[in-house]
């Protein structure tokens, strides 16, 4: 991973500092930025890699940053990691929505930054090289792994990575119950600190891009999700 591009975007020099020390020792390529145009300005000169994004900026905060970001044809692709406050759950689910791959909270330790940023960043080289090969069809929704791609009745429907993930992951084992906490493990790897509100969430937002075919997945009360293994009626 070394030599990846990482856009660090925070407003405390003190972490600013820290934080390129830590990534640049690990043979990161730094740029950054300490506020929210600044960092959309050299995200479109120079797309990162990788965007570390607090979402306590002044002036323009770091979910409109996320949401530009996302927007924007030039950067759509970089993955990008929110840095939080404690008691910011639904900055969090926002930033998820928006298409934010992970976060972290603050105070964070350097290694765990780390950690994070090598995990999402090994998620998108398997994405690009098509590690993930397998071909769900369900009743004409087709799910293709390889290409990270979902088509309902031959159209396509744009779903954000986690979206695209929990459904992957559902419909792999059509009729088996999944806790919310295995949902998060399977999409985000073991101990991701997200809520049960931020599982349903994606719930929501799955099954409304789905139309019809949202049906699939089903609320097993006081349990889960699961995906239907026979048509819904």
């Amino acid at each position: 991973m070394a030599h990846e591009s990482i856009l660090v975007v925070e407003d405390d020099e003190d972490i600013l500092e820290l934080i390129t020390y830590n990534l640049r020792r690990e043979g990161y390529s730094v740029m950054t930025a300490e506020t929210g145009e600044q960092a959309l300005e050299k995200a479109r000169t120079r797309p990162p890699a990788l965007v570390l994004l607090d979402l306590m900026l002044p002036k323009m905060d770091g979910l409109e940053v996320c949401r530009r970001l996302k927007a924007d044809e030039k950067t759509r692709t970089a993955k990008i990691i929110m840095v939080t406050a404690k008691g910011e759950e639904s900055d969090v689910v926002a930033g998820l929505e928006l298409g934010a791959d992970d976060y972290v909270s603050k105070p964070f330790k350097p290694r765990e930054l780390v950690a994070r940023i090598r995990s999402v960043l090994r998620r998108g080289g398997d994405e690009a090289q098509g590690k993930t090969s397998e071909r769900i069809d369900v009743a004409g929704m087709v799910i293709d792994g390889g290409r990270r791609s979902v088509t309902l009745a031959g159209k396509p429907v744009e779903l954000t990575y986690t979206e695209f993930q929990v459904l992957l992951v559902l419909a792999r084992r059509p009729g088996w119950v999944f806790t919310r906490y295995q949902i998060v493990d399977a999409v985000r790897g073991e101990d991701y600190p997200v809520t049960d509100r931020a599982v349903d969430v994606q719930m929501v937002g799955l099954r409304k891009k789905l139309g019809k075919y949202g049906k699939y997945i089903e609320t097993v009360r006081g349990v889960g999700y699961r995906f239907k293994d026979e048509a819904p009626t």
